[in-house]
């Protein structure tokens, strides 16, 4: 295993996209976040594109002339065709030309005709008369010194924080709708880190803007490991959160098989003679319209038909059903997922644990997401539990890890886990799972335990993990409990009385009122 580095990078730290958000969010004015971000997006987007392409074609032109003009040439370094139309140069001279909005359509629609892979992801309808063109023309000379004076690859670091960047502060306007399409980056990293996919085949069944294989490349990067070794695959069933999706990974030069069809995952499976080796998923909570009647007999559902009233089990089963003979998933679920017994959820989750393919079960703390306030939980998935490759023989055996009380508030209603906290959740389950250099494993009363399936039985078959951590341990304040419960005592006397004469005081004024 490639050596760790930690991260030091979380999504609470703030810093030149911080600013710049700040600075394009006031060139909004009126317009709502769910049609500005496109605005945005978009332009930084072809910010990117056009960068690559200019210090590649400066290179070319140093060496050889001709080579500068061939198209090959940029597709080798999986670097987007720009052609003259479409260059940022060309757009920042107009930046406040009354044709700014037309000039840009232009270059999205070129920039489609020239390659493929963007057919039909841009967005194209900056010459609406409803758009401000001055604010238009402020954008472009907000974002054109983006990048410039970079190295090619910390250019595209750049653009790719930004726009990830401005991808979670417009979830958070939109509130609800923004959860769509964006998970919370301290969730996905949990979520990756816990995982760990170093090579193999990465699939997201309900990929949003692609967050997922984001981190999955990060993570690869940090680790010492190849971006090569792994093959992305991705659905989505929202034809605009696909293009933000495609975009997403453009920017940050992943290369990604992304599928779109309205008709989604379950009913059009894009995928459905693969297997993957890794599966995170977000998939929506609680979906009561997934069609689930017309599915009855399908066979990905071997733990049972899934009720049509909620979507939760057909999105573990189908997930489940994707796994390689050695894959590993993570799924953020509602909470009742873990207890509920409606509609016999409790049946197909009891089968599920029978079958011994739930690995792990995280609850998280509360002010996550942008969308719900639904608390959540992680399921960890695992078609062998006793893979070998140095890993220990966890058959018969669930970890529980209790995060609900960890995290952070980063504004006045949504909270992230901290880098320790996250580091700490998954170095728990690598020690757990017998990881090479992650340390013994051992129960923490409050926060986790290995529980046998014996155990989960007596429990009815819940997966809670307030039901299996025990309290936390208290410290020891050094008070002797005689004197302690003397004290305490008289408290609670003083309040009691204190209450009495409140009461009191209520009712005379109530009386003295007429009532």
């Amino acid at each position: 295993m490639a050596k760790k580095r930690t991260s030091t990078n979380n999504g609470a730290s703030l810093g030149f996209e911080a600013e710049l958000f700040k600075a394009a969010d006031k060139l909004r004015g009126n317009m709502e976040p769910s049609d500005y971000k496109h605005v945005v997006l978009g332009l930084v987007f072809l910010k990117y594109i056009s960068d690559a392409f200019e210090a590649k074609h400066r290179a070319l032109l140093a060496d050889d002339p001709l080579a500068a003009e061939d198209r090959d040439e940029y597709l080798a370094d999986n670097i987007f065709w720009v052609p003259p139309a479409a260059r940022w140069s060309h757009l920042q001279a107009n930046a406040r030309h009354p044709s700014i909005g037309v000039l840009i359509d232009d270059a999205m629609r070129a920039l489609e005709k020239e390659n493929e892979s963007l057919k039909g992801v841009l967005p194209k309808d900056y010459a609406r008369p409803a758009l401000n063109k001055v604010m238009l023309g402020e954008l472009i000379d907000l974002f054109s010194n983006l990048g410039l004076g970079e190295e090619a690859n910390r250019a595209k670091d750049v653009l790719g924080r930004v726009y990830e960047y401005f991808l979670g502060q417009f979830a958070g306007a939109e509130g609800k709708r923004g959860g769509e399409f964006y998970t919370p980056r301290s969730v996905v990293r949990v979520l990756v880190e816990m995982l760990e996919p170093y090579h193999g085949r990465v699939y997201d069944p309900c990929c949003g803007s692609g967050g997922m294989f984001v981190q999955s490349e990060k993570f690869v990067e940090e680790h010492g490991g190849r971006i090569g070794d792994i093959a992305i695959y991705g659905q989505e069933s929202n034809y605009t959160t696909w293009r933000l999706c495609k975009m997403n990974l453009a920017v940050r030069g992943i290369d990604a098989d992304i599928r779109w069809n309205n008709e989604g995952s379950f009913h059009k499976d894009e995928f459905p003679d693969l297997r993957f080796d890794y599966i995170l998923a977000n998939p929506p909570f609680n979906v009561s319209d997934w069609g689930g009647e017309r599915l009855r007999d399908d066979p990905r559902w071997v733990f049972g038909i899934p009720p049509a009233g909620n979507a939760n089990f057909a999105w573990l089963q189908h997930i489940y059903w994707h796994l390689a003979p050695s894959g590993t998933a993570g799924v953020v679920l509602a909470n009742g997922s873990m207890s509920s017994n409606q509609s016999g959820e409790g049946d197909i989750r009891r089968a599920m644990i029978e079958a011994d393919v739930v690995d792990c079960m995280v609850a998280l703390p509360g002010q996550l997401f942008y969308s719900t306030q639904i608390p959540a939980c992680l399921w960890f998935l695992a078609r062998n539990k006793n893979p070998g490759k140095g890993l220990r023989d966890r058959r018969g055996q669930v970890l529980f890890i209790d995060a609900r009380k960890m995290g952070v508030l980063v504004d006045r209603t949504r909270r992230e886990l901290t880098d320790e906290e996250i580091q700490k959740i998954a170095r728990t389950y690598h020690a757990w799972r017998g990881e090479a250099d992650a340390g013994d494993y051992a129960d923490e009363p409050g926060f986790c335990k290995s529980a046998t399936l014996e155990e989960i039985r007596k429990h009815g078959h819940v997966l809670t993990p307030g039901r299996y951590v025990g309290a936390a341990a208290q410290d020891d304040d050094g008070e002797p409990f005689a004197e302690k419960m003397v004290r305490l005592s008289a408290q609670w006397r003083a309040q009691r009385e204190e209450a009495a004469r409140l009461d009191a005081a209520i009712e005379r004024n109530l009386r003295e009122l007429g009532f």
